[in-house]
């Protein structure tokens, strides 16, 4: 019997203690409910939190990639123009030594061997018939000399022979003066 009023006595003071502590016990149960609801939210939170850190360190990897690849484009548009820069001194030059080329070609074409013959060979034509000339005027030359000179002889001959007729003609000419 000893148990039964000893268990009897126990259950009278859990229903005291449960009566006493019945509201700080329902109250710490609504607390544990509160905060394992603010725990589900916080995780709930911390997972939508946790999957946009993970879009935005796409996104910020991604945004990296176009910074990157940006980057390079723009460095890879400044070796071009450098290059084209470059491309246009050196497409300048060549403009030049071409122009030179041709002035040169130009001159040597002047000396072109065939033309050259030809020429020469004209020229030798040319020279030929100016010769075969000079030698017919020479020798018109040297034929009208020996008549300039033979006529001269015969203007003298004449001459002598006038001045032998003149001194009789003024006899002449006197006497039929004197006659008339």
């Amino acid at each position: 019997m000893l148990t039964t009023k000893n268990l009897e006595k126990l259950i009278e003071l859990e229903e005291r203690l449960r009566a006493e502590y019945q509201e700080q016990l329902d109250a710490k149960s609504a607390e544990i409910e509160s905060g394992a609801k603010e725990n589900e939210e916080q995780k709930a939170t911390i997972a939508r939190q946790l999957e946009q850190i993970s879009s935005l360190s796409t996104e910020a990897s991604a945004n990296k990639r176009v910074a990157q690849q940006n980057r390079e484009l723009h460095q890879r548009c400044e070796n071009l123009k450098e290059e084209i820069e470059a491309q246009k001194k050196r497409l300048k030059t060549l403009q030049k030594d071409l122009a030179d080329e041709r002035t040169e070609v130009k001159t040597l074409k002047q000396f072109d061997p065939a033309k050259m013959k030809k020429n020469l060979d004209a020229n030798k034509k040319k020279l030929a018939e100016k010769t075969t000339a000079n030698d017919l005027l020479q020798k018109s030359l040297s034929k009208t000399k020996t008549e300039k000179a033979e006529l001269q002889r015969q203007v003298q001959e004449l001459e002598t022979k006038l001045a032998e007729f003149e001194p009789s003609e003024e006899v002449a000419v006197e006497t039929e003066e004197a006659a008339a």
